[in-house]
């Protein structure tokens, strides 16, 4: 079919939204990312010669480049639209260059949604490339390779062969080591609480806070002390000292930017930061609901802006209004402070239309999509509702010397929790309402009913979670919202951290590197150095700055030191650990060593013999179907996680699918849980007969299955 106009998106998710808003004389094409970059065989950046970088056609990308030529050749217009931020008008860039497109034959265009209404608008505002985005994606491209590059063979050298130095990365990375360092030297220190439990009306509890002599920095260090302030407690009259009462307000959240998206999702959700992003793609780029169509969800979700706009402000409020009554709305719509370095050409994270509520998008999105929808949706609507009040009562308490104190909370208004309350690290969500307390006076006499004490210690700083970490790399100005869930993940990749429970910790690797990076490469890893080059990349977005002159402002310091750690740079080669094993093929130790892809079990015979076993972690209750060993963890040589026998190579069954402690009713094996094809719901299957199991978990309707993550 002919057309007369071609729009060069990131994806094919997206493309396919666009064509339902665009006519046929409209031809919609993805470049699938990027189509040329930094060759990897090379530095390819001609330091002498002003950074004059060496770009080249990605490999693989060739066919499709000549592919997008020869439709760009038969179209009048070409129209770029890739995302709306750095990166997204670096791809128009290279687009330009890898298409040979002359100025008068192309326009960038671009959408905060992906709406009919915003694509449309967009062709309106159509504009020529920005040079200021595009060379600060630029700056920040090459300095990363100037960084990587130049450290990673040091590395190579003196700590193990392959590893790589990021320059974000190695910031984040000191944080988690720092972190571990003051962990491992926490020295726990005993306290002790005394709690009393007293009858008016109602039982509440008090606790010991102080003496009446008001004694600076307060503790009961020991039992005796302990034992001492209960005696006294249980000897005299507890007489009601002081009752305040006051009205306390909790306002609500702005609307989600990226990295609280992120904190969020993960502490409500259990999502990994990777995990969040991808799906929040999703429902940028548009999903099939069917009347609609192909329907994009939400916002662009890579943005540090709280911004909402007007039309967007209006729904919501009048959505407010109407579901919940105006005694819910605020008098003028909530505006919500920006962040210093927030790029206020985007909005913030919010639905795209807020009628949309998510139990009316149950039945066309997977579990995932719906519950983050769901938590977008809902701090949106929540953002332009009026505070919670509270009626808050503390009461304190005198028994002989010992001052004891309670505080009661109870929600008067909810205001907008009706609709949102944000989780924290240790409490997913619930509520800050409080037991209630009795009406007292000062002066009061209370029975008391027990009193009870508890030995406690002091607790180290918590290490870091994904939700934590990407909450302090936005507080120090480390990265940007593009740069949070790529710099979790790249440490993760390189072995640097790895993942316990939910916190992450640094590896052995990981803090050799810090080390080494500390030592000789100290402003790489200062989050302060790290946060002023962010700040000099925006002053390049905002044209206040020149690419070139940072780029030579940074490199002729860095070239120095890079020249100092090249002769200092001690050797702190991850040292061998020695194990009791024999090697099945030689008959000499094995040791374990540290690879990429985490620690493994080698002869100490290499090159001779080249003998290795992975450390497995094997399931528990859970053996293999072939041969009845345990089945372990594994992780191929890409990294990626499966379950194989631990018998390798007597037996090689493996499966990517993650085992359940649960068995088939006809063969015994373990069953997995996959997404049925012709459903797309979750069910129950053998891993070795391939029958669903009875108790499948597919419902009679996705309607149903989904349920519980529209109305949580």
């Amino acid at each position: 079919m002919a057309f007369k106009y071609l729009v060069i998106v990131e994806s094919p998710a997206k493309s396919k939204t666009l064509e339902k808003y665009l006519g046929k004389d409209y031809k919609v094409l993805a470049s699938m990312g990027h189509l040329r970059d930094l060759p990897k065989s090379r530095l390819a950046i001609d330091v002498e010669n002003n950074f004059e970088p060496s770009y080249c056609i990605i490999k693989g990308k060739s066919k499709l480049v000549k592919e997008l030529r020869q439709y760009a050749a038969k179209a009048q217009k070409v129209y770029l639209a890739p995302d709306p931020d750095r990166e997204g008008e670096a791809i128009a860039w290279h687009l330009v260059q890898a298409l040979a497109l002359p100025p008068e034959k192309f326009e960038r265009i671009e959408f905060n949604e992906i709406t009919k209404t915003a694509v449309l608008n967009s062709f309106a505002q159509a504009r020529q490339i920005d040079f200021h985005r595009v060379n600060a994606q630029q700056a920040r491209r090459l300095l990363d390779r100037l960084v990587g590059y130049k450290i990673s063979p040091l590395l190579w050298k003196r700590v193990r062969r392959g590893l790589s130095a990021g320059r974000v990365q190695s910031a984040a990375l000191h944080l988690l080591c720092e972190r571990e360092g003051l962990i491992k030297q926490f020295s726990a220190q005993e306290y002790w609480n005394v709690d009393a439990q007293y009858q008016k009306d109602i039982l509440f509890q008090a606790r010991v806070f102080n003496r009446l002599a008001k004694v600076e920095n307060f503790t009961i260090p020991d039992a005796a002390a302990a034992t001492a302030i209960r005696q006294t407690i249980q000897e005299n009259t507890a007489k009601v000292l002081s009752v305040n009462r006051r009205e306390r307000r909790k306002n609500p959240y702005a609307p989600f930017i990226t990295s609280t998206l992120q904190q969020d999702a993960s502490k409500k959700l259990g999502f990994n930061t990777r995990r969040t992003m991808v799906i929040a793609q999703q429902l940028y780029e548009g999903v099939d609901i069917g009347g609609e169509g192909q329907v994009g969800l939400i916002t662009y979700m890579r943005t540090d802006s709280t911004r909402i706009a007007e039309q967007a402000l209006t729904e919501a409020r009048d959505f407010v209004a109407a579901n919940f009554g105006r005694d819910f709305l605020p008098s003028a719509p909530n505006i919500y402070k920006q962040n210093k370095s927030a790029q206020d050409a985007h909005e913030s994270i919010r639905p795209t239309a807020v009628a949309r509520a998510p139990e009316t998008l149950a039945a066309f999105l997977n579990t995932e999509q719906l519950k983050l929808y769901t938590l977008i949706w809902r701090r949106f609507v929540s953002s332009q509702m009026l505070p919670a009040v509270y009626d808050q009562t503390t009461i304190e308490i005198q028994s002989g010397d010992v001052l004891l104190k309670t505080t009661g909370s109870i929600i008067k208004e909810p205001g907008f929790l009706k609709v949102y309350e944000e989780a924290t690290e240790d409490n997913a969500g619930q509520e800050e309402e409080t037991a209630r307390l009795p009406v007292v006076q000062a002066g009061e006499v209370l029975q008391l009913v027990k009193v009870d004490a508890q030995q406690c210690f002091t607790q180290p700083p918590a290490r870091y979670t994904e939700a934590a970490l990407v909450k302090a790399l936005e507080e120090l100005g480390i990265g940007r919202p593009s740069t949070y869930a790529p710099i979790i993940s790249t440490l993760q990749f390189r072995n640097y951290v790895e993942k316990q429970g939910r916190s992450l910790a640094p590896t052995e690797l990981g803090t050799v590197v810090d080390k080494q990076m500390q030592k000789h490469f100290p402003q790489i890893v200062d989050a302060g150095f790290t946060a002023g080059m962010e700040l000099e990349l925006d002053g390049v977005e905002e044209g206040k700055q020149d690419w070139q002159k940072m780029l030579d402002n940074f490199y002729k310091p860095f070239a120095v030191i890079l020249t100092a750690a090249e002769e200092k740079m001690e050797d702190m080669r991850v040292k061998d650990r020695p194990t009791d094993e024999v090697c099945d093929k030689c008959g000499k130790p094995m040791v374990i060593k540290s690879g990429r892809f985490g620690d493994f079990i080698a002869c100490t015979g290499f090159p001779e013999c080249r003998n290795t076993k992975a450390i497995l972690k094997t399931l528990e209750d859970i053996v293999c179907p072939q041969c009845g060993a345990p089945l372990a963890e594994r992780k191929s040589k890409r990294g990626r996680l499966f379950y194989g026998c631990s018998a390798y190579p007597e037996c090689n069954f493996a499966s990517w699918d993650k085992p359940l402690k649960e068995n088939c009713p006809r063969c015994g094996a373990f069953l997995v849980e996959r997404k049925d094809k012709a459903s797309g719901e979750k069910v129950k299957l053998c891993i070795m007969c391939d029958i669903k199991a009875a108790e499948s978990e597919k419902p009679a309707a996705r309607e149903e299955e989904n349920a519980q993550a529209a109305n949580p």
